[in-house]
């Protein structure tokens, strides 16, 4: 499975998410719920970036060498830039499904967010 197969199964999982692809961004996907962006991703699913909340942020860039403030200032509200092998290993998969999910409770629309969280908390 590609990695880009592997984050649009994550995505899936979510209410209403879908993937935007942005022809201005050379087709450049972005997974959105209600016209609001969760993840912003490559073609191949390797360079990736998804909001946290800020102390989160701030912990993974400093912990994961792999991990940066996202560019145009969005690094100061939490979003983050993300390398993914396309050979990581399932934990790594595991936490990266968890950040997405956390960028999209975020951003979704309360009633969304809520059912992601209770999912996550079961």
């Amino acid at each position: 499975m590609t990695n880009m197969e592997r984050l649009e199964a994550i995505a899936a999982e979510l209410p209403e998410a879908v993937r935007v692809d942005i022809e201005e961004w050379g087709g450049h996907p972005t997974f959105r719920v209600r016209g609001k962006n969760f993840v912003f991703s490559d073609l191949d699913a390797v360079g990736l970036s998804f909001k946290l909340t800020k102390d989160e942020a701030a912990a993974v860039v400093a912990t994961d060498p792999t991990a940066e403030p996202a560019g145009y200032g969005l690094g100061r509200h939490g979003w983050v830039n993300l390398r993914m092998a396309t050979d990581a290993d399932e934990e790594r998969w595991a936490q990266l499904r968890e950040w997405v999910r956390t960028s999209y409770a975020l951003v979704a629309p309360r009633k969304l967010a809520r059912v992601v969280e209770e999912q996550d908390s079961a």
